[in-house]
């Protein structure tokens, strides 16, 4: 705070002494307002009717700018709206044409839902999303597989505001000041309780120099709305990391597989780790990790179990049996950082 402090006074002593224009003296205040950082504000499942103007109206009050994750159905039903959420400086973004479950669905059903929806959007705002929020959360190596060929980040959250499970407008505030910066806040864009909250958020995040911030398409974290920074608090989401796979031991109907996962040069805050079977397999036990399954029960996707934090060139190791069914081929295993 004291930082702050100095650096609005020392702007507003050059500016007296006329060796700093106005134009520089707002910049140096509004880089002292945001001293802690950047987070990002964001609001799914909209256009709505009833909601989305009044939603623009308190983020403009507040002086917000938002990220709205748009379903295709609802932005070509209500283009204006989706318009308007452009006009006033938001970013839009991908939520999926429907709002499925993707994870149950083909790789062409997925590719369809997110094709329709940017299409949609590039018509109503002339705007190209570059950033993917799937349904519900869920993820799997195929939903991101679609990603990664339309050009989408996919955008999760690191604070729930839980408005979409009747949290009240004190419990949505209450969930945002848990905000770190480069965070992401999960809110929907239909609740009058969530409208309420926004001035009491944004006063709050400026009270710990945190201001309203874009999603970078490059780490899916919160930095300032012209791309610039890095987000430090937790630590940079732009590490990688790399899965290596070894079989550790055979049977007769199955086998034991074991994949590495490795930091590399910069440390991680957590990872996801796809494995792909060959048609008939089947993961029949799992440890150290939590997985998740498609559709077809053939691509695996595993996380960690709590901490998923490794310094530079730390490893860790997860591991499963597969059900062979005749079919001894080495799984396909590959990494991404969030």
């Amino acid at each position: 705070m004291f930082r702050q402090r100095f650096a609005v006074l020392a702007a507003a002593v050059l500016a007296g002494a006329g060796l700093l224009t106005a134009a520089a003296t707002s910049e140096a205040d509004a880089a002292a307002a945001c001293e802690g950082g950047y987070v990002a504000l964001t609001y799914d499942d909209g256009p709505n009717p009833s909601t989305t103007q009044s939603l623009l109206t308190a983020l403009r009050n507040a002086g917000a700018r938002a990220t709205f994750f748009n379903t295709g159905q609802r932005v070509q039903q209500n283009p204006g709206l989706a318009q308007a959420q452009v006009a006033a400086g938001h970013w839009i973004a991908n939520h999926s044409w429907s709002h499925p479950h993707l994870t149950q669905l083909s790789a062409a059903q997925i590719t369809q839902e997110l094709s329709q929806t940017q299409s949609a959007i590039q018509q109503a705002t002339g705007v190209t999303p570059r950033l993917f929020r799937p349904p519900y959360g869920e993820t799997n190596g195929t939903v991101q597989s679609v990603e990664a060929q339309l050009g989408l980040r996919e955008v999760i959250w690191s604070v729930d505001s839980q408005d979409w499970n009747g949290a009240s407008t004190a419990q949505i505030v209450n969930a945002a000041n848990s905000l770190q910066a480069g965070g992401v806040i999960l809110m929907h864009d239909a609740y009058q309780t969530t409208i309420s909250a926004v001035p009491q958020i944004v006063s709050n995040l400026a009270g710990r120099g945190l201001c309203p911030g874009m999603i970078s398409p490059t780490t899916g974290r919160a930095v300032a709305p012209d791309g610039s920074g890095t987000p430090t608090t937790p630590p940079p989401a732009g590490g990688s990391c790399t899965a290596t796979y070894a079989e550790t031991q055979r049977w007769g109907d199955r086998f034991n597989g074991q994949v590495t996962i490795r930091a590399g040069s910069a440390a991680i805050t957590s990872w996801t780790s796809t494995v792909t079977l060959t048609g008939g397999q089947r993961v029949s036990t799992t440890w150290n990790g939590t997985p998740a399954w498609d559709s077809t029960g053939l691509i695996m996707t595993m996380r960690p179990n709590g901490n998923g934090n490794l310094s530079p060139g730390a490893s860790t190791t997860f591991g499963f049996t597969v059900m062979a069914n005749g079919t001894w081929s080495a799984p396909a295993v590959a990494c991404r950082t969030p």
